[in-house]
């Protein structure tokens, strides 16, 4: 599950940063954590399989509930990471002009 949410949500991030045409929403380093994070459970996957062998496709219950908590915290730690280097970035000049003070309507 920690997978398959991750990489859905790499898909449809990328989606997004593929059609951002003035690339102010900075969807490249949320595409990069989540693809990283896709490759990572990747490599887990493979390790897991040859290790339980057909056990793998079988998993219980509280196992899938945990890797879908795990998928979600992954997916929602990128997500504050993005939001950190937006802030920072300011490719609007949003925050700045909040921190001066200053509005345009």
């Amino acid at each position: 599950m920690t997978l398959l949410i991750t990489v859905f949500a790499a898909l449809f991030f990328t989606y997004k940063w593929y059609c951002d045409k003035d690339g102010k929403s900075c969807f490249g380093p949320l595409c990069l954590i989540l693809w990283g994070a896709s490759l990572m459970w990747t490599v887990d996957a493979l390790f897991e399989f040859a290790e339980l062998k057909e056990e793998y496709f079988n998993p219980a219950p509280a196992d899938m509930l945990n890797d879908t908590f795990l998928g979600f915290t992954a997916v929602a730690l990128a997500l504050v990471i993005w939001v950190v280097i937006l802030l920072v970035k300011d490719p609007k000049g949003r925050v700045k002009e909040a921190l001066k003070g200053e509005r345009s309507v």
